[in-house]
């Protein structure tokens, strides 16, 4: 019987492809001047990191940033379109099925074995919760039948790079502070307390988890496997959600981080889906925005970065020059400053500040004020991380960004939910 998945990735595909008709690192630089064009979101696609790596790689670097779903269906629809793709694990299997990606070879990233257990065990340590759906290990690794799966080869779907576990984000000068991992809770989504004051992330293969976390925590509907929702299922969800957003319940679904901000300064909404930069962009203006580490536990991401099937000769010299660049130090120093992990913290950790490192990996107080990336502060001193170090946080992740089997189906009915 034909997977449901990969029937739909195939049909999906074909579908829209009609309708669209420091630096002494150890780098192998491109051999001459090229121009790499990078697909993806705001989360990573910022203009001070874009100068940095075309200053040390010597090549012309274009950004292409855009929704997280509008991201996925154009690198789907047309490889040719992009050279390198950065966004999250939830686009493998899209990417992977529709013949929009290749593989990479191991042994031309400088920095594979630096790079933690996460990604290629699904656990930060033994002793941590694995999450369910794609854990980063289940999609990584090319088998031998040309599939993804968990069994360790040298050719990998993506490489791992920035990574983080997700909630939701509240103004505390309107909805009470509370304790994490004990009080805070992704039913606070559908509490009628916060009745028209509630955004959701508009992605398909996120903001369903969010709200089916939130579902889940409020007793509406039990899920036998919430990374993997049956028919039935997405139905009660969806049944929930629409009334819910017929009577008023929802104020609006963001598609980009500076929409998400836009909605917390403007106090449009005082809880919502958020993202860690969002979070610190937040604070930086002021905006008492407290990042939750809810009870049930977070949703995680791994980010990854794919070459494009089109993407060849020096062009591809490029982009692996660009992916170990990403993996050299600089890089996870400055995006630790929004709230991110990098795969291989060690090589970041010199460039960051004891106090950053502290703060941002082990969770401790900040014995001064700290700075995000726009050069704001976004950490007041006497603080500590939401959530705690990164080994606590990502020792509870409740799921992952996955594309289900029934993801066809739930991409229905979210458009439904939407339009309701």
């Amino acid at each position: 019987m034909q997977n449901p998945r990969r029937s739909f990735l195939k049909k999906s595909a074909a579908a829209v492809t009609g309708a669209v008709c420091l630096s002494q690192a150890p780098y192998v630089f491109a051999r001459n001047k090229v121009t790499l064009r990078v697909m993806g979101t705001h989360v990573t696609l910022q203009e001070p990191l874009r100068r940095r790596a075309m200053q040390e790689l010597g090549i012309d670097i274009q950004f292409e940033p855009m929704g997280s779903a509008a991201v996925l269906q154009k690198a789907s629809a047309d490889p040719s379109s992009f050279d390198l793709y950065e966004q999250w694990s939830d686009s493998i299997n899209v990417l992977w099925y529709a013949g929009a990606i290749q593989a990479l070879d191991v042994d031309r990233l400088t920095y594979w074995p630096e790079i933690n257990s996460l990604t290629k065990t699904g656990k930060i340590s033994p002793e941590a919760q694995t999450g369910a759906g794609d854990a980063p290990d289940k999609i990584l690794f090319v088998q031998s039948n040309g599939l993804l799966g968990p069994q360790s080869t040298n050719k990998i779907s993506f490489m791992p790079y920035v990574h983080n576990v997700d909630s939701f984000g509240y103004d505390t000068r309107v909805i009470q502070r509370a304790q994490g991992y004990t009080e805070e809770s992704w039913g606070w989504l559908l509490d009628d307390a916060n009745r028209g004051k509630v955004a959701l992330v508009n992605a398909p293969t996120i903001g369903i988890f969010d709200a089916a976390l939130a579902a889940q925590a409020q007793g509406l509907v039990t899920f036998k496997d919430i990374g993997n929702m049956t028919i039935s299922e997405i139905d009660q969800l969806f049944a929930i959600l629409i009334d819910k957003k017929q009577s008023g319940h929802f104020a609006g679904f963001w598609t980009s981080v500076p929409q998400s901000v836009e909605f917390m300064v403007n106090r449009r909404v005082h809880i919502q889906s958020m993202f860690s930069p969002g979070v610190s962009a937040c604070k930086g203006q002021g905006i008492p925005v407290r990042y939750a580490a809810p009870k049930e536990g977070y949703r995680a991401w791994q980010g990854v970065m794919c070459l494009s099937s089109h993407t060849s000769g020096y062009v591809k010299d490029a982009a692996y020059d660009y992916m170990n660049w990403w993996l050299s130090g600089y890089p996870g120093a400055f995006i630790a400053r929004q709230g991110y992990y990098i795969s291989n913290p060690q090589r970041s950790r010199p460039l960051m500040s004891e106090a950053e490192w502290d703060y941002w990996y082990e969770g401790k107080e900040a014995p001064v004020s700290l700075n995000g990336t726009d050069g704001k502060q976004s950490v007041n001193a006497g603080e500590r991380r939401d959530g705690g170090s990164y080994t606590k946080r990502f020792s509870n992740i409740a799921v992952w960004n996955t594309v289900m089997d029934n993801y066809d189906y739930s991409l229905d009915r979210w458009y439904e939910f939407l339009n309701a």
